[in-house]
């Protein structure tokens, strides 16, 4: 059974970089595209960036375009969100997911993706 886990959110000012990393493990995860997104309550859980199985292709939302980067280590079952510049507005609970219908397809939408990990949260304060 695939799990996911992410790792280093925390608490940061704006302005400030931090890096996010998701270990996958249990299954072929190396073989489709996979996504990160982000949540705060009371709100729908958004697309933040995307990366496909070879990590030949991204995609992001417009918000986080050329602040963000997403990438990927197949040999270590690693994806990262590389987040420079953080806004306030970018503190959320985020999460990293793998879509196992596709692989050189960057989908935006949360129900195109079968496994999730369990979140990390991110402040960014002001």
């Amino acid at each position: 059974q695939v799990q996911l886990v992410e790792s280093g959110g925390g608490l940061v000012r704006a302005g400030e970089p931090l890096r996010l990393s998701c270990a996958a493990s249990g299954g072929p995860v190396s073989m489709y595209s996979m996504g990160w997104f982000r949540q705060t309550p009371g709100k729908e859980r958004e697309f933040v960036g995307g990366i496909t199985w070879n990590g030949g292709r991204t995609k992001y939302q417009d918000a986080v375009q050329g602040r963000f980067t997403v990438s990927r280590d197949n040999i270590k079952s690693m994806v990262y969100l590389q987040m420079n510049s953080l806004k306030p507005e970018d503190s959320a609970v985020y999460y990293c997911a793998l879509s196992w219908k596709f692989a050189a397809t960057i989908s935006d939408m949360a129900n195109e993706y079968e496994t999730w990990g369990q979140g990390t949260q991110v402040t960014v304060s002001s």
